[in-house]
């Protein structure tokens, strides 16, 4: 690559390692895929910095600033880069490809690797993933896997994914299992910034003439909220419903969401918005029993009063394609049956 050449988020694949230079909360908040954080100032030696800065002037901010950016990239040199060979190129950014990055480029050319400043910094990286978001969601050839309550989708998801099939997991990137009680155990959903990197890392390398299957999700997906270029085509795209009895549902959620039962307290309390929607003689029952740990009683009737109960009127209000799904009967939820699931939707929809 040309030194002279502005380096682009599009250019970061030529590069042997991508480095954050920004400090811990920012790198937390969101960073470009597979970047490793190296700070020049942690979190609170950025926060001295500022109040320097903001009490004192330029000068003195600088002059202390720059003795902690000196140490903490020598301890980089002494442990992150130690093995690195002399023939390493590093591409390195801070918010705005500004003097965190750009003093990191500076020591690391001094001692003789390749080293890049990304022009723009994370800055210029949002830019190019919400471009990205506007330019791929439009040309995608969705089919969108929809279905009851419990019937197994994500995992559909996965097992097409085991075949080869382009799948884009929304629950995946959101870590949330997109419903009332879908929050992961000590699993934190990511920013929603992170979120839209983490999407569309994923639509990045897909080959556009082939199909991209994903779940039929709401607009949001627990706190976080889909891109409105992909809810869009989600919308105008062809669906496959799959087709499966209570019991088999039932069976399938007793599996998926058995950790809810170790704290029967927290479920409890997470049923709580319900009372607007069901009333509170039978949410206060569902509490009850989720206290208890009685899931059977409990996810039967969320099921049969709550989700079935408004399940098709809101595919037929949010999917244009809903009237012609291609529907796929699914008796069996088992591993072996979301196998054969998988194998059915790629038959009808093809490859």
């Amino acid at each position: 690559m040309n030194q002279r050449q502005p380096v682009r988020p599009a250019d970061r694949h030529a590069f042997d390692a991508i480095i954050d230079a920004r400090s811990p909360s920012e790198f937390a908040l969101d960073h470009i895929p597979g970047a490793i954080n190296c700070p020049v100032l942690d979190d609170e030696e950025r926060r001295i910095v500022g109040t320097l800065y903001t009490q004192t002037g330029a000068f003195e901010a600088r002059r202390v600033g720059g003795a902690m950016v000196a140490a903490n990239l020598a301890r980089h040199l002494r442990e992150q880069f130690a093995d690195r060979p002399a023939s390493w190129k590093p591409l390195v950014y801070c918010w705005r490809g500004g003097m965190r990055s750009g003093s990191m480029v500076t020591w690391l050319r001094l001692v003789g690797w390749d080293a890049r400043q990304l022009a723009g910094g994370y800055k210029s990286f949002r830019h190019h993933v919400v471009a990205q978001l506007e330019a791929l969601c439009p040309q995608l050839k969705l089919r969108v896997v929809c279905g009851a309550t419990g019937s197994a989708k994500t995992r559909v998801l996965h097992a097409l994914a085991a075949r080869g099939a382009q799948v884009l997991d929304l629950e995946g990137c959101a870590s949330h299992k997109g419903s009332l009680l879908g929050a992961l155990p000590d699993t934190p959903q990511p920013s929603q910034k992170r979120f839209e990197t983490l999407i569309a890392t994923v639509l990045e390398p897909f080959d556009l003439s082939r199909p991209v299957y994903v779940e039929g999700e709401s607009v949001r997906i627990g706190s976080l909220s889909l891109p409105p270029p992909l809810v869009a085509s989600m919308r105008a795209a062809p669906c496959v419903e799959i087709v499966a009895p209570a019991e088999a549902r039932l069976a399938y959620l007793l599996r998926d969401y058995a950790y809810l039962g170790d704290d029967g307290q927290a479920l409890a309390g997470r049923l709580e918005p319900l009372k607007q929607l069901q009333g509170g003689e039978a949410v206060r029952r569902w509490q009850q029993w989720a206290r208890e740990g009685d899931l059977p009683s409990l996810f039967a009737e969320l099921m049969a009063q709550h989700y079935d109960a408004c399940y098709e009127r809101s595919q037929a209000r949010h999917f244009a394609g809903w009237p012609q799904r291609r529907r796929v009967e699914a008796p069996d939820l088992s591993a072996a049956g979301i196998g054969a699931l998988a194998d059915r939707i790629l038959e009808l929809t093809g490859k």
